[in-house]
């Protein structure tokens, strides 16, 4: 299995990179970044919300990794879209994190009107400050409505997918459309405690793997990008460890099973943020 994923612009994106959602701005996301460039992470995802994007930017720079190596990832904020600033809430994240440019550009969630705001992301790929744009938490309804206005189709739906919601459906209908999938919250996060179920454990016992990684492991094998979150040294450097073995496709299958359409997050249908 390629680490690298060809975009619908040509633009590639490592199928494995380092998620700081909830990471705490200042030294956690400064040292989780740079524990994540030195083992060889080069896909880093923040966003404006999060609040620790200058720590992201400060994390890259220690790391002495040279920019156009890594691929940066941040995203639009609601409020932003609500209120018009687009362009601004773009410029304040690049000042945040001291580049000129990022990778990728997320419509952050499916807010009302979100149709004139990508307008706004495409002025901004046009200006070659973002070289890809995207969403975020669509569903098949939303990029419909999304489709019927672009000009350009985004180059990536990142939504939450783990073994308890694999969206295989909303994956087909992406990829049907020339649109990458990326999974956020891959092993469920804390409350979760997916990493404790049997049939997961089972399998990490059957390959000599942790539980993280047959889950990274499947996504990957399935064809998604995918982002999981640490500001452990160990846990950093073993996820990325997914790359040398291969899920046979009846255990693929168990973990495709295991879907229960279970969100820990909420629902792009129904947020209040």
């Amino acid at each position: 299995m390629d680490k690298i994923k060809k975009l619908n612009n040509g633009i590639e994106i490592p199928m494995l990179g380092l998620g700081v959602y909830l990471s705490q701005d200042g030294a956690e996301t400064v040292n989780a970044v740079t524990w994540a460039l030195e083992a060889g992470y080069r896909h880093i995802d923040t966003a404006s919300v999060y609040g620790n994007e200058s720590s992201v930017g400060l994390g890259m720079r220690e790391s002495k990794i040279p920019r156009e190596e890594i691929f940066l990832t941040t995203k639009l904020w609601n409020d932003d879209m609500r209120k018009g600033r687009e362009l601004e809430a773009f410029e304040a994240s690049l000042k945040r994190l001291q580049t000129d440019y990022v990778d990728l550009y997320l419509i952050h969630w499916p807010v009302e009107n979100f149709e004139k705001s990508w307008k706004v992301m495409e002025k901004i790929y046009a200006s070659g400050r973002a070289k890809a744009i995207g969403v975020s938490n669509f569903k098949e309804h939303h990029l419909e409505s999304l489709l019927a206005v672009a000009d350009i189709v985004p180059a990536i739906n990142q939504v939450e997918a783990h073994p308890l919601l694999n969206n295989n459906g909303l994956a087909g209908c992406c990829r049907s459309k020339g649109i990458a999938i990326q999974s956020y919250r891959p092993l469920g996060g804390p409350k979760g405690k997916l990493m404790e179920n049997a049939t997961l454990n089972k399998l990490a016992e059957k390959y000599g793997k942790t539980p993280a990684q047959i889950v990274l492991r499947w996504d990957i094998q399935r064809d998604f990008v995918v982002i999981p979150k640490s500001v452990h040294k160990d846990r950093i450097i073993s996820n990325l460890a997914v790359f040398d073995f291969e899920l046979l496709p009846e255990d693929m299958e168990i973990i495709d099973s295991m879907d229960q359409g279970h969100r820990f997050c909420a629902d792009p249908d129904n947020f209040d943020f």
